[in-house]
This record gives structure tokens, sequence and C-alpha cells, in this order.
């Protein structure tokens, strides 16, 4: 009998393991993906417990295409509500800081031309970017993340810094 036939993700150790091997990864994948402001702890979490509710249907193998497909499912679907929601809403901003005039603006300059910069980024190419720079990942972990290979994760990574680097002033 096959090893994989005999393992099964309902039982605690599988779980466990698995949860171990791929929380961090999926995390990241989702904060650097759709950000902070979508909860992507939650989501995470979220991904793991719908494992378990199927866990007689979901194969070890199977599991980590599962929680990325169901977390991803998950952010598409907070993104339509938040559209909703920021519809409805009033944004009041705040009236008071404690930083100087002249540093509040150079910093909202350089926060505009850095999102503005990185927008203009293809979506794997920032995925790949941030999760090098920003989580300090290796070429061959972001490669296994993404699915694809080691080469390309370093061009896109590459390429990203120079249109970087190109766009923004003294980015280093």
């Amino acid at each position: 009998m096959p090893k994989e036939l005999q393992e099964d993700v309902c039982e605690e150790k599988m779980f466990s393991k698995i949860y171990t091997k791929y929380s961090k990864d999926l995390y990241n994948y989702l904060y650097y993906k759709y950000g902070e402001s979508l909860s992507p702890n939650d989501k995470m979490q979220d991904a793991f417990i719908k494992l378990l509710d199927n866990c007689k249907k979901v194969t070890p193998s199977k599991a980590k295409a599962f929680v990325f497909s169901v977390a991803k499912n998950m952010m598409l679907n907070e993104i339509k509500h938040q559209k909703v929601v920021l519809r409805h809403r009033e944004n009041k901003p705040k009236e008071y800081t404690n930083e100087s005039p002249e540093f509040i603006i150079e910093e909202k300059e350089f926060l505009k031309k850095y999102q503005i910069a990185l927008s203009r980024l293809t979506e794997d190419q920032r995925v790949a970017f941030l999760l090098n720079k920003v989580e300090g990942k290796k070429h061959t972990e972001i490669a296994e993340m993404l699915g694809v290979t080691r080469k390309a994760v370093e061009n896109r990574i590459y390429t990203a810094y120079k249109k970087l680097k190109s766009e923004i002033e003294g980015f280093k």
C-alpha cells in the first residue's frame, strides 16, 4: 500500500506537519500579494480550518494547493466586500500630527513614488521582489512557492529592482 494512501490529513501529526510547513509561506504570499489591510493572517488560519473540515477529501500531497487556493479565494471575496464597504463609508482625515510639515511631505512623496513604482511592476515581479527583499526568502524558496524556476525568479527580482531604481531617485 503506497505511503500516500496510509497518511491522512485528519491525523493530528499530519495536519500539524502540513501547518508548520506551509503556514508561513502562505501568510507571506497573501501579505505581499494583497497587503496587510485584508488580514492575511486570518485568511491563512481560515484556509487551514477549511483544510481540517475537508481533511477526508484532501490528500497530503494536495494540501498545499488546497490551502493556497482557498486562501486566495477568501482574499478575492474580501476585496469584493471592501469595495462595497468603501462606497458606504466616509473617511475622516486625521487632523493633527507631531511631525514637521517638511518631513510629512517628503515621506508622503517617497511613499507615493514607491507605491506607484511597485504598482507598475508586473504582479510576478512585485511578489518575487517583496518575498526576496522584504521577507529575505532565497531564490530557490520563492521558485518553489510560485512554481517557477530559480532563473525566472532571479530575472523577476532583477527586473523589478532595475525598474524601481530608475523610477525612484536614491533607491537602493
